[in-house]
């Protein structure tokens, strides 16, 4: 298909990594996405959000405004934290991105490539 670009900015850029963030951004939108379906759909953690303030993860409304109000501003601070964590491979549960990794393999675990350039283009339309 080539690549869309009229005023020749690529040659300017490290497109490598402008890569490396859309994949990494579209996973994270992704589990957003099965979020905000999961809450619409009932599924619940058990047992208490803020044990202090006496929220309970039931107690979050579904709405999308309404969530946001209810989670207590230390909540939001920790999934920013974790979330920040995540980006620099400082968790435990990511590994940070490197010269020698696809883009986006960042968790740990190894993901199917497909080495058939026939193949590839088959599976990504």
């Amino acid at each position: 298909l080539g690549v869309y670009d009229p005023l020749g900015l690529i040659e300017t850029r490290d497109m490598r990594r402008y890569e490396i963030m859309e994949i990494k951004h579209g996973r994270a939108a992704m589990l957003g996405f099965l979020h905000v379906i999961a809450i619409h759909a009932g599924i619940r953690f058990p047992g208490y959000l803020s044990a202090s303030l006496g929220v309970k993860f039931s107690d979050v409304p579904s709405g999308c405004f309404a969530s946001l109000e209810a989670v207590p501003t230390f909540g939001w601070l920790q999934i920013m934290f974790f979330t920040c964590m995540q980006e620099t491979g400082a968790s435990p549960f990511a590994e940070a991105q490197t010269d020698d990794k696809e883009p986006g393999d960042i968790a740990g675990i190894p993901w199917v490539r497909y080495d058939n350039p026939e193949t590839k283009t088959f599976k990504l339309n």
